[in-house]
């Protein structure tokens, strides 16, 4: 794999070092400096002229800024003659914003592919989107990872039976539906009603959880209204208690205090996005990390390999 380099933002630089480590190759030199406005400069110290090149990069807090070092460092790869550039985006940030949902409101994830797109990015690989469908904003080849694997080794070798698999939502019904396939276990759905972004009210569980272990699944969460809302819902339904598994562990403002004060007995995220000092900090918090499943999928990507068999 001589022609293959992988390159690093600032978003991320752990996971990058153990997707290397995973690889068993350096991460490739790249300076990301600030002038004294703010202004991102960027500046390649490899040569990658004919290169496949990999660029790991989260849009995750700061977004805008870790968004814009990757629109710099394409660029800059994409003039030194590098032969095709692939966006490792982990966490894909504006992917809530899929469609219009008020009157005279941007569809954002679309204007994230768009951009994207034009600055010369030739792929995505990015995992558990947000919505499958963001997809067909590109018109590049995306390849939509799952940390499925990753979280159901988990949870066969820390839980027996009487499992029942919760959706904290109808939209991830498919994705909880799933797994209850793959753990032979009971499914259950939150009914939930939001009348402002970050607001949610757990009104109702769907489905019988009296006296089982609730397992929450979930994309992200991002101020945990919606988990700790649906752990309190499904507790006071007789479950014995519940747990909650994230891939993108946005956890901002008041989530870790919600998460501490709640019922929730732990909440498993993968390490797609850094984590704060106060999650870090929180005994409730555990992480899996999804390098070896990104890595893999690096391999195979420019090899020219299925991806989708990591998945079958």
């Amino acid at each position: 794999m001589d022609d293959l380099i992988i390159f690093s933002g600032n978003s991320n630089p752990d996971l990058t070092e153990k997707i290397c480590n995973y690889l068993n190759m350096p991460v490739g030199g790249v300076k990301v400096k600030r002038f004294s406005d703010g202004e991102i400069q960027i500046e390649v110290d490899e040569n990658v002229r004919l290169k496949d090149v990999f660029v790991i990069q989260s849009t995750c807090s700061p977004v805008n800024e870790n968004l814009v070092e990757l629109l710099l460092m394409t660029d800059a790869f994409k003039r030194a003659s590098a032969s095709r550039i692939t966006a490792v985006m982990p966490y894909y940030g504006y992917a809530r914003q899929d469609r219009k949902v008020a009157p005279r409101v941007p569809i954002s994830a679309k204007v994230i592919a768009d951009v994207l797109t034009a600055v010369g990015i030739g792929r995505l690989i990015t995992m558990d989107l947000h919505a499958g469908q963001i997809q067909g904003f590109f018109d590049i080849p995306v390849d939509n990872l799952f940390a499925t694997p990753v979280i159901l080794d988990y949870i066969k070798a820390n839980f027996s039976s009487n499992l029942v698999i919760i959706s904290p939502d109808a939209g991830g019904v498919e994705r909880a539906r799933a797994f209850a396939k793959r753990l032979n276990a009971g499914l259950a759905m939150i009914d939930k009603r939001r009348d402002a972004p970050n607001k949610a009210k757990a009104m109702a569980v769907i489905g019988d959880v009296s006296g089982k272990v609730g397992i929450i699944l979930d994309d992200m969460a991002d101020t945990a209204g919606t988990l700790t809302e649906a752990a309190g819902a499904i507790l006071e339904k007789g479950a014995r208690e519940v747990h909650a598994f994230v891939t993108h562990p946005v956890l901002s403002g008041p989530a870790i205090d919600r998460i501490t004060a709640s019922g929730l007995k732990t909440v498993v995220v993968t390490d797609t996005i850094p984590l704060r000092e106060n999650a870090l900090a929180c005994d409730k918090v555990k992480i899996l990390t999804i390098s070896e499943l990104v890595g893999e999928a690096i391999i195979r990507s420019h090899k020219g390999d299925s991806v989708t068999s990591l998945f079958v």
